[in-house]
């Protein structure tokens, strides 16, 4: 029923103007709306909402991710933009923070300005 249907995601911030400039400025996310409440961006036909708040609910795990062409270079861009990828113990990672469960695959790891878990996955 849904599978035609456009996907919303939605996070929460306490950082209103942190998280705009993250998601708009260094990810490059569409912004399509912002209002007192919520902030809106456009992700390829997805959508992610940010919904402002007094505090921000981050729970474990990883709460948005993008599958990509290309994870080296996609996290080479990213942390050209700043962004930290995160290193986890116990895991294999490579030089650029990527872990490879599978051979050809691979998944990194890198927070939000609340501490949201994000991550990008993809061919290697």
């Amino acid at each position: 029923m849904l599978t035609q249907e456009t996907l919303v995601a939605f996070i929460t911030t306490a950082r209103p103007d942190a998280a705009r400039a993250f998601y708009e400025g260094v990810l490059g996310l569409g912004l399509v709306g912002d209002n007192d409440h919520l902030m809106t961006f456009a992700s390829g036909p997805a959508r992610v909402s940010v919904v402002k708040g007094e505090t921000a609910h981050v729970r474990p795990g990883t709460a948005l991710g993008w599958d990509v062409k290309d994870l080296p270079a996609a996290v080479r861009d990213l942390a050209a933009r700043g962004v930290a990828f995160e290193r986890f113990d116990g895991m294999k990672q490579d030089g650029l923070g990527i872990w490879s469960p599978v051979p050809g695959h691979g998944v990194a790891w890198f927070k939000d300005p609340d501490g949201h878990t994000l991550s990008l996955s993809g061919p290697i």
